[in-house]
């Protein structure tokens, strides 16, 4: 292989040689096996191309650092293959570089799935981290604590079979490239991007998924203007294999009625076909486990002149401050606090934090620094928490506390190193 040659990717087809194809991405540590249960129902009614990451599997070892490499390794290899239109469904890093190609090569999408994803995955120096420990230790400490974060402690203890070939998976890849592919989570971010994903989307997630949640789906929701929210209950992080047949359900119905027609070059139109209507939910045959519901879009109510902030404060306070913070915020709410609750939603979070002026690592910045001047170490605490889901490092968290130390008093300071220090730690140190 020539050093300019793009690596190709280690795949396999299922089904039908003549039927629209559809690709399914793996999570990080996984292998295409993790989608084996969704294949007999899939290959009806598509051409199933799976594909592993780099170093996993099997795969040749050419680490890919960036998501960005990800995605042109997966269109060489499909264009070595001639497939050039597909439908995408793709588990956390595999959803990454779905959105990657909805960005980037639209054209070449027909609809979208995406699992357990997130348009921001934690925090860089969470996946940089877990890098430090793989180069230290090796794949092993990985390896075991995997199943604590792609499974409901449930579902572990009763399979444990399953449960041991998720270990050993993780076991059996390339360190090199699970370092690589922690580097493209690292600098993964495209929240400001979501707006531009032109195909039709379903986002998937399992209701107890702590690695990549509700929260994280329904940002994506709110971004990506064509998409659907399903919500699959007792499932974590690997949702395809721990509730199987509610997921094949629901990429079945939404691959069945959202497939966007090709981009026609001889008139320079795409044709818009008439609005599916939405089939009914089958029953469950008995024993097949819960069965998610695609949430219908939101209505949008009729312009009446300037919008009420509320409902964009109460957006936008979830993405910075995280929806357990949130939920608890307002559940405790009552009615000498409802209206207080409801005036910073409005005014401090509609108002201030959504204003184009800064972004949100700015007013992260200067947040933090009138905290430290006001001496507000408990809003301290979960801004810290804020600024690292804004995007910043540690390191430029303790160069805003330094300068604070010089404008704002030392002793201040001191109170708020300590108490950022080990907000640090609890969110950057990777679970053992």
């Amino acid at each position: 292989m020539s050093e300019t040659q793009t690596p190709a990717l280690q795949y396999r087809f299922d089904g039908p040689d003549d039927a629209p194809v559809l690709i399914l991405g793996p999570s990080l540590g996984t292998t295409w096996h993790m989608w084996d249960r969704q294949i007999p129902e899939l290959a009806k009614q598509w051409r199933i191309f799976r594909f592993d990451l780099p170093g996993h599997g099997g795969a040749p070892a050419y680490p890919g650092g960036s998501v960005t490499e990800l995605a042109a390794r997966l269109l060489a290899t499909l264009d070595a293959v001639g497939v050039q239109r597909f439908g995408y469904a793709g588990c956390a890093l595999g959803g990454a570089v779905g959105v990657e190609l909805a960005l980037r090569h639209p054209e070449r999408l027909a609809s979208l799935a995406l699992i357990a994803a997130s348009p921001r995955f934690g925090t860089a120096d969470e996946f940089r981290q877990r890098g430090v420990i793989v180069r230290t230790n090796g794949l092993d400490p990985i390896a075991r604590t995997s199943p604590d974060r792609w499974f409901t402690a449930g579902f572990a203890a009763a399979q444990p079979a399953i449960t041991e070939w998720a270990v050993q998976m993780v076991r059996t890849t390339d360190p090199g490239c699970y370092i690589a592919a922690c580097e493209a989570l690292a600098s993964f971010d495209v929240r400001t991007e979501l707006g531009r994903i032109g195909v039709p989307t379903l986002v998937l997630v399992g209701s107890d998924d702590q690695v990549t949640g509700p929260a994280e789906a329904r940002t994506l929701v709110a971004g990506i203007p064509d998409a659907r929210l399903a919500v699959v209950p007792g499932a974590s992080h690997l949702v395809p294999v721990e509730q199987p047949a509610a997921v094949t359900d629901l990429l079945v119905r939404h691959f069945s009625t959202a497939w966007q027609p090709a981009y026609d070059s001889t008139t320079g139109q795409i044709a818009i076909p008439a609005a599916p209507v939405k089939p009914a939910l089958a029953a469950v045959p008995p024993q097949t486990g819960p069965v998610a519901e695609i949430a219908p879009a939101a209505a949008q109510p009729e312009a009446t002149g300037r919008p009420d902030p509320y409902d964009a404060g109460l957006k936008v306070r979830r993405e910075v401050l995280g929806d357990a913070h949130v939920d608890r915020a307002l559940a405790s709410a009552d009615e000498f606090s409802g209206d207080f609750q409801e005036f910073i939603t409005r005014y401090a979070w509609g108002e201030i934090w959504d204003r184009p002026g800064l972004d949100r690592r700015s007013r992260s910045c200067v947040t933090l620094t009138a905290l430290v001047a006001g001496g507000h170490l408990d809003e301290l605490a979960f801004h810290t928490r804020a600024a690292l889901r804004n995007g910043l490092t540690p390191n430029e968290i303790k160069e805003v506390l330094l300068q604070a130390a010089v404008y704002c008093g030392v002793p201040a300071a001191n109170s708020a190193f300590r108490v950022a220090q080990q907000v640090i730690r609890e969110e950057t140190t990777p679970e053992e």
